[in-house]
C-alpha cells in the first residue's frame, strides 16, 4: 500500500509538471466548478407556457432534447391539422418523439388554441367518416363497424382496444375525435 502510494504520489507530481506544455479546453480546466444550480422540478403555469399552435421552431429548439430536424417536424405535423393542435397529447403522434422529450416540451409549451373539431359518435360513425381520423384506417375502421354491430355499440371509447390491430398507444389522440351519444 505505501508503494501504491509512493507511485500515486510521483504520477501527481509529474503530470502537474507536463501540465504546462498542453492546451485543455476551459471545460476541463474549469471543471473544479460546481454547475449553476438549474431547478428542473418547476412547473410554469398555464399563462407562463407559450402556445404550442404559435410555437416558433427556434422556441421549440430552447427545449432540452429538441434540435432543428425535431422543431421542424413539430411544426409540419401541428401545420397538417387546419386550425393546428386540439390537445397537447398529439404530440404523441410524431414518430420518434420520445415521452422524455414530449415532457420536457410539455413543460414550456401547451396548446392554448385549440383547433375546434366536431366528434364523431363512435356508435353510428360510418367507416368513411371513421377513416378520416388519424392513426384508423380502412381495415381498421372497417373492424371497428363490424365489432360494433357484434356488441350492440360501444359503451366505452376504451372498449375500441378490443379491436383487431388498434393502435392502443395512439388511444388518447383517437378519443379527440370521438364521443359517445
Amino acid at each position: 500500500e505505501k508503494e501504491f502510494q509512493r507511485v500515486t504520489k510521483i504520477s501527481d507530481s509529474l503530470l502537474k509538471q507536463i501540465a504546462l506544455y498542453f492546451k485543455f479546453p476551459d471545460w476541463v480546466v474549469k471543471s473544479t466548478q460546481k454547475p449553476t444550480a438549474v431547478s428542473y422540478n418547476t412547473s410554469k403555469s398555464f399563462a407562463q407556457k407559450i402556445d404550442l399552435n404559435k410555437a416558433t421552431a427556434t422556441q421549440l429548439q430552447k427545449v432540452y432534447g429538441i434540435g432543428a430536424y425535431y422543431s421542424e417536424h413539430i411544426i409540419r405535423y401541428r401545420n397538417s391539422f387546419e386550425g393546428g393542435f386540439i390537445s397537447d397529447v398529439q404530440l404523441q403522434g410524431i414518430r420518434g418523439l420520445n415521452s422524455e422529450a414530449i415532457a420536457n416540451i410539455l413543460k414550456e409549451f401547451t396548446v392554448k388554441t385549440p383547433k375546434q373539431v366536431e366528434k364523431l359518435d363512435l356508435n353510428s360513425a360510418t367507416v368513411d367518416q371513421l377513416v378520416r381520423i388519424e392513426f384508423i384506417y380502412y381495415e381498421l375502421a372497417y373492424e371497428i363497424v363490424e365489432l360494433r354491430m357484434l356488441r350492440d355499440g360501444y359503451s366505452s371509447i376504451e372498449e375500441l382496444t378490443k379491436v383487431k390491430e388498434f393502435p392502443k398507444e395512439k388511444l388518447e389522440i383517437i378519443k379527440l375525435y370521438l364521443s359517445l351519444k
